[in-house]
């Protein structure tokens, strides 16, 4: 789960800085604080999927249910 966070820390920020935004611009345009900019871009393992979604919509993509092999799944247990 952790490394699921990190990706989408990583991500948000590589897409921020592609974009020429700062963390308070994309707090503002997102509609979310700015403290919860910098929690997400940090991994934090508590936030609010909707809230990333707001901010993950300004790149024109959210967070979905991804399909797994449960037999792979399974046998790592």
């Amino acid at each position: 789960m952790k490394e699921n966070l990190n990706n989408i820390s990583l991500h948000v920020k590589k897409r921020r800085k592609e974009n020429k935004l700062t963390q308070p611009e994309l707090a503002l345009k997102a509609g979310v604080g700015l403290r919860f900019v910098r929690d997400l871009e940090q991994g934090k393992n508590t936030l609010r999927t909707d809230k990333v979604n707001d901010v993950l919509r300004l790149f024109g993509e959210e967070l979905g249910v991804v399909s797994m092999h449960r037999e792979k799944i399974i046998s790592n247990e």
